[in-house]
Parts: structure tokens; C-alpha cells; sequence
């Protein structure tokens, strides 16, 4: 099978004879090839996009929140639909991808209710008969870039909000799970959404550099790792674009000694195994506030020695990784783990998997005694693979937290008001869960770190995505009469 893209409404072929594979990981199969655009299709795409552009602009708000009420209530309906093609091209659980749907189905709701967000403000009499108003306006043409871990949630955090603002969207999501995003842009179109305001493009670098250098593309919405998110926003803020560009992370979950252990324990083995680890918000570090991190270690092997891990579709309770060469690099993290001294607590390496043997396979990894010094603390490995770090009081937890070059998102469990309070005033980080490991904001608040996990400066979704998506405008207003005429030179002042 062949998966090209979606343009002007419709599903169609490219100019270019670049192919990559799309697998099914939880087997090792090849399922389809995926056409890689070339510029000239990326072309395209912008070109019907700007033509649409010009039109959905001046949709009314109530047109535009019609047509994201009837998408809405397509996804809604066929969300079963859309976690099997999420659980197909990139292997993780049914029950996981669903949650991805519904975190998705948020945004849109959130989206339908824009008009209210896109209110301005008006000022009477700033001056003698002199009225002032805001409005916001939006920018025209914006490309999303999606990564493989949320086929689509990602997309969804950027599309409805975009849309709803009266952009059209060329979207390009991972080529390593591409369906899920055509099957989004179908079902856009079926609920009425013109042809040419929602386009997708499939590829790889070639097409993301023709996104960042096109002259029709105004703004440049990306979510990937730290190297390739400082690449995007660098390379699109000098060609004059506006650029939010989420990187990488490495969570923290901090447990200080009154927490209650087994919720903690819980919460670690969700937060870290969930999706396999491929989560930017997923917990893979673990600082054990002493003394508790024997009796806390104890209880995570135990309920990670419980886990299933196999084909997403077998009621498993882990999947494969997405690929081959992602499963080996992060084995190759495990293997350097334990080479640089980590205590493998449950090696993951050595899993039986409920699946074909073919498939991407890693179980989950806890590592205890881990250093500051060692790669599996330093890089953000993005697998299943958790590592402890034992310290002696809060203060080091927190110094060893702000540390990070990374500031996406952190936890801290305990019982403690006092100590919560202080730890999300003092800690350089994004995004704080307290006694929640996994603190990704409603789609009313905006989703976001500091550091090396973001570049630029608004968030997604949230109000920080109507900022960015528009443009605001100041206007001045005074109805002329005879009183109003005569020569003045003078820099006008209020009166």
C-alpha cells in the first residue's frame, strides 16, 4: 500500500520517487510505503492553502465554530476507529492510544469555543470623541510538524486552534506513522472545513526545509527532540517566520520521605512505562529523597516484574517501540547503563514478549544508583527505561533538577503543603505536577516547558495558541465633523 498525501481536499500522489516504509511494530512488518514530498510538492500544498487562506479568513466565527462542532463530533465517534491506526503504525496500546484521542477531542472542544477567545477590547472616549479597539487577525498560511509518539494528539494540539482562527494549515506529520493525520484531514473535510485550509504533506527533512523556507508560510508550529527543535527554530526565525519549536525533556518525579510510597510507586510505573517511555513528559528520572528510596525501589520492581509487555491489540499492558532502530538505540542506552555502573533492578533487555518475535521489543528498564554523570541520567533516551537517583534532602533534589538543561516537566509526591508550595515557586521547570506525575495541562492552559524544551516564546494551545496563530491590531477611531477641522502640526495628546 502506498500513502501519499492530502491536498485541496483530496488524497493524491507527489512529483517525487523518495519512498520510506511504515511498519506495524508490533510484528516487524512492513505495511506500506509512504511517499517522502519533494519541494515541489510542499509547493503545492502551500500554494492551495494560500488560496484557501484568503477566503477562510473572512469566514464568520460562528461558520468557522460550526465546522469544528461537526469535527468534533466525527472524532468522537469514530475515536475507536482512530486508536486502532495509532495502535497499527506506532505500537502502543489500544487503552493508551484512546487517551490519546480524548486528550486530542480537548483541544478541539476547546477550539470550538474560540470566539470568546478572539473577543478584543474596546475603549470609549480615550479621547474627545475618540474611540480605541483591538482585534486579532489571522496570519494566513502555518505549518505543523508532528512527531511519531502522538500521531494525533500533536497535531490536534495545533490544527483546531489554527483553524479556528481562520488559518489554513499544511500539516506534516512523522513518516513513520503518517495515517492517523490523513484520516484527520478526511474527516475535517467531511465536516465542511473549504478545500485547501487543512493540507498534509508526508516526509522527512526535505519537506520540513521547504515548510521553514517558503515564503507563503507565515508561522511554524514543531514538536520533536531538543536538536531538531533548536534546527526548526532557528532555521524558520531567519527566513522570518514566526516559531514555537517544543524539544526534549527529562522529567523528574521527586518523592520526598512523607509521600505515601505505593502511590508513588504507582505513579512512577505509569508515568515511566506508559508508551513504551516515547513520551516528552514521560518520568525517567526518579530522585528518591532518602531514606525512602529502598523501600520505594522495592515497590517499583515489584509492579514492574508484574507488566505485560506485547501487541498493543492483545490487551497487553505495554507495546514495542516504533521502529528497529529506535529499539536498538535505546537497548544500546541500557547496555551503557550497566557498563557505567547503574544497578539493572529489571532488565528489560531479556523480556518475553505476548507478540510476534519479530516485533520492536524492549521491556521496561528500572536502573537504580544512577549518577548525574551517566548517559542514561544526561540524555533523553525516550524508551522504557527508568533511572533512581538517591539524594539526601530537598534542597539537593531541587539543585539537582534546575541542573537540567531541560525544563519540560517535573512532579514532586509528598503530603506536604508547605514543601509542594515551595517546590513549584523554586523549581525551573515548565510544567509541575504535584502528587501528578504526568502534569500535561488541560487544553485550556497551554502546554509547554523552559530550557532546552522549548524555542520561542508561546506555548501551544491554551491562550498562548491564540496569541500565537494571530496578530493583533490597535485601531483609532473618531467620526469626523466640522468641529474636527483646522491645521495642527502637533503631536496629538488625549484631551
Amino acid at each position: 500500500m502506498s500513502i501519499g498525501h492530502f491536498v485541496d481536499g483530496k488524497r493524491v500522489g507527489g512529483t517525487s520517487d523518495r519512498r520510506g516504509d511504515v511498519f506495524d511494530p508490533a510484528t516487524g512488518r512492513r505495511t506500506a510505503e509512504v511517499e517522502l514530498a519533494s519541494a515541489a510538492d510542499v509547493d503545492v500544498a502551500v500554494q492551495a492553502a494560500a488560496r484557501a487562506a484568503r477566503a477562510w479568513r473572512d469566514a464568520s466565527l460562528a461558520k468557522r465554530s460550526t465546522v469544528l462542532f461537526a469535527f468534533r463530533e466525527l472524532v468522537h465517534a469514530r475515536r475507536d476507529r482512530l486508536a486502532e491506526v495509532i495502535t497499527a503504525e506506532h505500537g502502543k496500546v489500544l487503552a493508551d492510544a484512546a487517551g490519546e484521542v480524548q486528550r486530542g477531542l480537548e483541544v478541539i472542544e476547546y477550539a470550538c469555543g474560540l470566539p470568546s477567545a478572539l473577543r478584543g477590547a474596546f475603549s470609549e472616549n480615550v479621547s474627545t470623541e475618540v474611540d480605541s479597539y483591538t482585534i486579532r487577525q489571522p496570519l494566513g498560511v502555518v505549518a505543523v510538524i508532528s512527531p511519531f509518539n502522538f500521531p494525533v494528539m500533536v497535531p490536534l494540539w495545533f490544527v483546531p486552534v489554527a483553524v479556528a482562527c481562520g488559518n489554513a494549515v499544511v500539516l506534516k506529520p512523522s513518516e513513520k506513522d503518517p495515517s492517523a493525520a490523513l484520516l484527520l484531514a478526511e474527516w475535517f473535510a467531511e465536516a465542511g472545513l473549504p478545500d485547501g485550509v487543512l493540507n498534509v504533506v508526508n516526509g522527512d527533512k526535505e519537506a520540513v526545509d521547504a515548510l521553514l523556507e517558503h515564503p507563503e508560510v507565515r508561522a511554524v508550529s514543531f514538536v520533536g527532540s531538543t536538536p531538531i527543535a533548536r534546527y526548526v527554530y532557528q532555521r524558520g526565525t531567519a527566513a522570518g517566520k514566526r516559531v514555537q519549536a517544543l524539544g526534549g525533556a527529562k522529567n523528574h518525579m521527586v518523592v520526598l520521605p512523607d509521600a505515601d510510597l505505593d502511590l508513588a510507586a504507582d505513579a512512577a510505573v505509569n508515568a515511566g512505562f506508559g508508551s513504551a517511555g516515547e513520551r516528552c513528559m514521560a518520568i525517567s528520572v526518579l530522585v528518591a529523597v532518602e531514606p525512602v528510596a529502598d523501600a520505594l525501589v522495592e515497590r517499583i520492581a515489584r509492579r514492574v516484574t508484574g507488566l505485560r509487555t506485547g501487541d498493543g491489540r492483545r490487551g497487553c499492558d505495554m507495546g514495542p517501540l516504533v521502529t528497529a532502530a529506535h529499539e536498538a538505540k535505546v537497548r544500546s542506552y541500557v547496555d551503557a547503563g550497566v557498563a557505567a555502573g547503574a544497578v539493572p533492578v529489571v532488565d528489560g533487555r531479556d523480556v518475553t514478549p505476548d507478540g510476534d518475535p519479530d516485533g520492536f521489543w524492549l521491556g521496561p528498564t528500572l536502573f537504580d544508583r544512577v549518577t548525574p554523570d551517566m548517559s542514561i541520567y544526561t540524555d533523553e533516551i525516550f524508551g522504557p527505561v527508568l533511572s533512581v537517583v538517591r539524594v539526601g534532602s530537598y534542597d539537593e533534589a531541587v539543585d539537582l533538577v534546575n541542573a537540567s538543561p531541560y525544563g519540560n516537566g517535573t512532579a514532586i509526591f509528598t503530603n506536604d503543603g508547605g514543601a509542594a508550595r515551595r517546590y513549584q515557586h523554586e523549581v525551573e521547570v515548565g510544567m509541575v505536577g504535584i502528587n501528578v506525575p504526568i502534569p500535561v495541562p488541560m487544553a485550556y492552559h497551554s502546554f509547554g516547558g523552559w530550557k532546552s524544551s522549548l524555542f520561542g516564546d508561546l506555548h501551544a494551545h491554551g491562550e498562548d495558541g491564540v496569541r500565537f496563530f494571530t496578530r493583533g491590531k490597535v485601531v483609532t477611531s473618531r467620526w469626523l465633523d466640522p468641529r474636527h477641522g483646522g491645521v495642527n502640526l502637533g503631536f496629538p495628546t488625549q484631551t
